[in-house]
Order: C-alpha cells, then structure tokens, then sequence
C-alpha cells in the first residue's frame, strides 16, 4: 500500500558536526541547516525517507540541523506547488517525492509536474507484492490469473487509492496477460489497516501493497504471497517474482529527492554531491537495512532522465485504467 499516505509542521532538529560545504554550495558560507520538505503528512513513507536522511547526513557529519515543512495531502499534488513557487532559489532546500507523486500528478490532472523542479537523486525503492488469504482457492500465482482472465469482474484487488502504485501494478498486471485494465476490480483503501483486515478477512479475492506492509501478516501465515515485482528474487524473501511467472511486469515504489528552481548549476551540483556523500555513507547503510529497503541510488542526470520515462509509462498504464485523458 502506498507508504506515503501513512504519513511536515516545521521543526528543527540539531546535533553533530558541520562540515563546511564548498563554497559553491548551499551559499556563500558553510551552512547549518538543511531545509526539507515532504509533501505529506507526518508518518508516511516520504516523512520516514526523511527522518533517515537526517539520521544519515547528522551522523555523517554533512550538516548539523535538519529542518522539516510538512504538507500533505492528494499524493503530493497539495505540497508540490507551494515547493514550486514558494521555496523557488533556495539553495540549501529538498523535497522528497516519488513513484506515488507520478501517479498523482497524473491522475489529478495537476497544473504542475515535476517538470518545474529539480531532480537530484532517487534513494530507494520498495518491490509490490501481490497477496490472498491463507484461505484462499487460489495457491498461486497462476490460479488467480486463471480466475481473472475467466471473470476479471471477480476477481477483486485492495490496494492503496486510485492511480497508486498498487492500482498501477494491478493494471500492469491486467494488461500484461490480456485482460483490459479497465475491468480490473480495484477497491481502494485509504489506509493500510483497513485493506490489510479486508484481505485477511476474505472480503477481497487478493491485494497488493509494498513488502513491508504484508509481511508481518505473510510471516504469521494470514496471507499467502504469490508474486513481487521486481527484477529479480530478492535476498531473503522466498517469493518469486511476477516476470519468472510469465508475467513480465516490474515495478518499484521508488523515493527520491528534488531541489527547487532558481538554483545554479553549481549549487544543483553540490546538492547532487551533498545527497551522494550521504548514500554512500554507514549511517544511510544502516536505516536501508533497518527499513527493508532497496538502495537503487541514481543521481543528477540519469535521474532526471529515469523520472521523465517514468511520467510516460506511467501516464501509459493510468490511460488504460481510464484514470488519464
């Protein structure tokens, strides 16, 4: 499920050491605080994307304060143009967004896009994985597409709101064995609790949401996984993945973080090193395992390139699901 609606009122949090920044970087002096924002509510994925980040750059010692702005609501498409307009040309800012801010901007047919910010570095990613009751009649993977292609309007799928990440792989999924996306059954939740009790209690036929949120309840044998969306099996989870299954979709929940415009190209530059210093150090090593994270690291142009494909495929699979015009 979409861990950004699980979800920044200004604070600021100090402690360690300041390294003192080049020059070209965040200003004329070394700086004490980095302002981010999240284009959320506190809690979600994007705040604890955050709070890691300060975890990391504090324990690094490549800044001394962080300081958060919080402001949630529709995927991001709330937040964005106030990072957009009022957070213009200030070099020591970030924002954190993601796949989920695609989907919305999108969907909600935004006036504004990720167009009109800064890429700098996608941090992480979260694999879907696609879920029924212990109970169900379906064992596997195939047995639900079976059921799906025979009926698709009886085969239900819970998963976070419309045009979410969930909703895109199930639509992905549809598209992928022959089935119009557009008769995927999809029952949005507003919350992980409410979609993880209808799975668990049989009011759905399966789910789909980020590993992390299934797998307590996958562990404790309440729900029976069938497929992940990534690339490959992923180091200690026994599931195989959608495309080993003859279903050839991929997907990753990714996280990343963008400056604001109005900054040079030598203050984008430092930010790029200032986010690459701290992915590549222990402290960021650490809270990635901790959170069962994917480290899928991108920075600067490749990013910004990685982003602009994603908007189109994604733009594709919301066509389909008659979410886009």
């Amino acid at each position: 499920m979409d861990r950004s609606r699980r979800r920044f009122v200004g604070t600021a949090l100090a402690g360690g050491a300041l390294l003192a920044l080049p020059r070209s970087s965040l200003g004329a002096d070394p700086i004490a605080t980095l302002k981010v924002f999240v284009p959320a509510n506190p809690g979600g994925g994007w705040d604890q994307t955050a709070r890691s980040m300060e975890h990391a750059l504090k324990a690094a010692g490549i800044v001394r304060a962080v300081q958060f702005s919080h402001v949630g609501g529709a995927g991001g498409t709330v937040g964005l143009p106030q990072f957009i307009n009022q957070w213009k040309g200030q070099d020591n800012a970030l924002m954190v967004s993601g796949m989920v801010m695609v989907g919305a901007i999108i969907a909600n047919k935004s006036p504004v896009n990720l167009s009109q910010v800064v890429p700098i570095a996608r941090l992480t990613g979260e694999y879907q994985v696609v879920v029924v009751p212990a109970n169900s009649p379906h064992k596997s993977l195939t047995d639900l597409v079976a059921a799906f292609k025979a009926n698709p309007g009886a085969v239900s799928w819970a998963g976070g709101s419309a045009a979410s990440v969930d909703h895109i792989v199930a639509g992905m999924i549809a598209r992928t064995v022959g089935v119009d996306p557009r008769r995927v059954a999809y029952v949005g939740y507003a919350g992980g609790g409410p979609a993880v009790a209808a799975i668990i209690g049989g009011q759905v036929t399966c789910g789909i949401s980020g590993w992390a949120e299934f797998a307590e309840h996958i562990k404790a044998g309440k729900m029976r996984a069938l497929g992940l969306s990534s690339e490959k099996r992923l180091a200690g989870i026994d599931v195989p993945t959608l495309k080993e299954q003859g279903i050839d979709v991929e997907l990753a929940n990714w996280r990343g973080v963008f400056a604001p415009h109005g900054i040079s190209a030598a203050q984008q530059a430092s930010l790029t090193d200032l986010i690459t210093r701290m992915a590549r150090s222990p402290g960021w090593a650490e809270v990635v395992k901790q959170r069962d994270w994917i480290d899928i690291f991108l920075a600067g142009a490749p990013f910004a390139g990685f982003v602009e494909t994603e908007m189109q495929r994604v733009t594709a699979i919301l066509k389909d699901l008659g979410l886009a015009s």
